[in-house]
């Protein structure tokens, strides 16, 4: 499936189950909200999306500790779920994607390698979960364009066990 068959999915999706959508992106820049105000007609469900490239921007837009920073870093579960949080803090949504990672070419450590991408999910009313990527470092375009997958990806799959598990929407 393409990204936009994906972004095209989950924007029925959250009109199905009645929910705003936002984003918190850093190493994707916008590309997810881009995928998804791309679509004809997402205004209907799409809030807005944060892009929060510095960790200066975290902290002022998302209200991401300085302490969760300068413990774990930008690129850590714990910052993504900050992230995904604050996003829903921040605005109306039901629904927050958060990416942050490390697209390369440069940038990357033993630890935090280049193509590692943590992805913040957040659903009103429920456990903001985590889960990490790393991708094949292939240049920075198929590191964002894998990441702006996997995120929509990810949304579908939350509504999807939403539905299953038989919370209101």
């Amino acid at each position: 499936m393409s990204n936009k068959d994906l972004a095209i999915a989950l924007l029925r999706a959250c009109q199905q189950h009645g929910i705003m959508l936002a984003t918190a992106e850093s190493c994707t820049g916008g590309m997810i909200i881009a995928a998804l105000t791309d679509i004809a007609g997402s205004s209907a469900v799409v809030d807005r999306g944060f892009i929060t490239y510095s960790n200066e921007a975290k902290m002022d837009m998302l209200g991401v500790s300085a302490a969760t920073l300068d413990a774990h870093g930008a690129v850590s579960r714990e910052t993504a779920i900050e992230m995904a949080k604050g996003a829903l803090a921040n605005s109306p949504a039901g629904l927050t994607l958060a990416v942050t990672g490390i697209a390369g070419p440069g940038g990357g450590s033993a630890e935090k390698p280049v193509g590692l991408v943590w992805f913040g999910v957040g659903l009103k009313g429920e456990t903001v979960t985590a889960e990490h990527r790393l991708f094949a470092d292939e240049g920075r375009d198929f590191i964002r364009r894998e990441t702006v997958r996997h995120a929509l990806e990810l949304g579908l799959r939350a509504l999807d066990q939403r539905q299953v598990g038989g919370a209101a929407p």
